[in-house]
């Protein structure tokens, strides 16, 4: 319990650390006092323009997408007893990037966000259904596969349609992943989503325990299957939803950061979903961070093309060793 705690501090600590960062340092370099000048509107317009609708919108951005990441990642590898599983497994973010190119393809750039939760909320509806002829993970995983690679099919249709190549470009560069547009509007819609499905997903850490020594003995605890892949399914849907609608596709992350805390906090999900949370905030903000300050003038660095080159050695690492090579 002492460990546990200590450990939540120390990821607590770090994300502030890098929330201070974030806000500090950048293209244009401002001191600690005038970012907190800034952050209470004392400072001038400029300063409190940046500190107010860029920077801190976006670090906030990147600590929930990323906690949203983490703790999915986290409960589908404790409920499908896989630690190669990933959020993208069940196709809730082919689902939710459907639903923002479509509102980018018809020029509903407003709605983005609406449109991306949505088409995850839909993904997870009907991954239930197709589901619930065979509860677990192995159902689960089929059904998230089959919705997925629809999702995505029907996302590179609409890009294949696009009216001309302005259109087609704001859509790929959307896809690559970046929290440049994160804004306070869309916060307050997206952060009170992800926290639902944080909750949702937390709360499932006990039943994931008893699962983790079979479906067969879980269900002989008293454990309800359907209950915990129902809660898992509506916690990442709202979590991996919202994450895409601010940040666009974000990739690895759910994958690598569970697999890391779990050296660190052991393989107990009560404890692996939390950790996976605040380390995936952590880790997002932080990388976040070192895209904006490695970007060329005019030439920006997507945060989604990052993600992926830390996690795609990564996961060879995972698949490698799995087969003995």
């Amino acid at each position: 319990m002492i460990r546990r705690i200590s450990i939540s501090f120390s990821l607590v600590g770090l994300a502030l650390v890098c929330l201070i960062a974030a806000l500090i340092v950048g293209p244009a370099s401002i001191s600690m006092s005038d970012a907190v000048a800034g952050l209470l509107g004392q400072a001038d317009s400029a300063t409190t323009a940046i500190m107010r609708e860029v920077r801190l919108p976006r670090a906030i951005g990147a600590l929930i997408v990323g906690a949203g990441l983490g703790a999915s990642g986290a409960a589908l590898q404790g409920f499908t007893r896989n630690d190669l599983a990933a959020p993208g497994l069940l196709g809730f973010s082919a689902c939710a990037a459907l639903g923002a190119v479509a509102a980018l393809y018809f020029g509903l750039n407003r709605f983005i966000l609406p449109a991306a939760i949505i088409g995850a909320l839909i993904g997870a509806g009907v991954i239930s259904v197709m589901a619930r002829r065979q509860v677990g993970a192995a159902g689960l995983i089929l059904a998230g596969i089959g919705i997925g690679a629809l999702a995505t099919a029907l996302t590179g249709l609409l890009m294949n349609l696009a009216p001309n190549p302005w259109a087609l470009s704001e859509l790929v560069y959307w896809l690559m992943g970046t929290l440049e547009n994160v804004d306070m509007a869309g916060l307050s819609v997206a952060v009170p989503l992800t926290l639902i499905g944080l909750v949702a997903l937390i709360l499932t850490g006990p039943a994931l325990r008893a699962l983790a020594l079979g479906e067969d003995t879980a269900a002989s605890l008293g454990v309800s299957l359907t209950r915990v892949q129902t809660s898992i399914v509506i916690g990442t849907a709202l979590c991996i939803g919202s994450g895409v609608a601010l940040a666009g596709a974000i990739g690895f992350v759910g994958l690598f950061v569970p697999h890391i805390m779990r050296r660190v906090t052991g393989p107990d999900p009560s404890k692996l979903i939390t950790s996976s949370a605040l380390a995936g905030g952590v880790f997002l903000l932080a990388t976040d961070t070192i895209a904006r300050l490695s970007a060329g003038p005019g030439t920006p660095l997507y945060l989604g093309i990052v993600t992926s080159l830390i996690g795609v050695p990564f996961f060879l690492y995972l698949a490698l060793r799995r087969t003995g090579s």
